[in-house]
């Protein structure tokens, strides 16, 4: 492993922008998203290559250039930041213990708040349902006014909206 010396803490939102700000560290975040495990640089470097020229094969100049970029500004910057992990003798990468703080910020890859949107989801279509059972007349469902049953629907979603702000 590299001997730079890496953060503790944890990314202030602002760092996280600055990092995503470069076209290349996003490449190299969301390439690691995809990946599991330790990924080459030279996969990366290629990757990266290829999406800047849009052409196949890469010329080989570009390949080169986009190489020594990461590997003397834009990986040194993720390890610092403990975004990556980097593996300087075998030339990999891995995902660090701020990966995933970053990582949230792509592409709406955060796995929390997609998990409080599923379940608005879920709860706003569980209230359409009891609705439309409450006004087919059924005798379970059309015991509880349809008024009550949006209701209720809403405080969950509500609750869980103002827990997802606070917490």
């Amino acid at each position: 492993m590299s001997v730079q010396r890496t953060r503790s803490e944890a990314l202030a939102e602002s760092e996280v922008f600055h990092i995503l700000g470069n076209d290349r560290r996003r490449a190299i975040v969301q390439l690691l998203a995809r990946q599991s495990g330790h990924v080459d640089v030279s996969d990366v470097a290629t990757e990266i290559a290829a999406t800047e020229s849009d052409t196949t094969p890469v010329p080989n100049n570009l390949y080169k250039s986009v190489y020594v970029s990461l590997q003397q500004t834009h990986l040194p910057q993720l390890e610092e930041d403990a975004v990556i992990e980097y593996d300087s003798d075998a030339k990999t990468i891995q995902p660090g213990p701020n990966f995933e703080t970053v990582v949230g910020y792509i592409d709406g890859h955060d796995g929390d708040r997609s998990t409080v949107l599923q379940f608005h989801l879920a709860a706003c279509f569980l209230g359409l349902g009891l609705i439309a059972l409450a006004g087919l007349d059924l005798p379970v469902f059309s015991s509880v006014d349809p008024v009550l049953w949006s209701v209720l629907i809403l405080l969950a979603v509500a609750v869980s909206s103002l827990y997802r702000l606070f917490y």
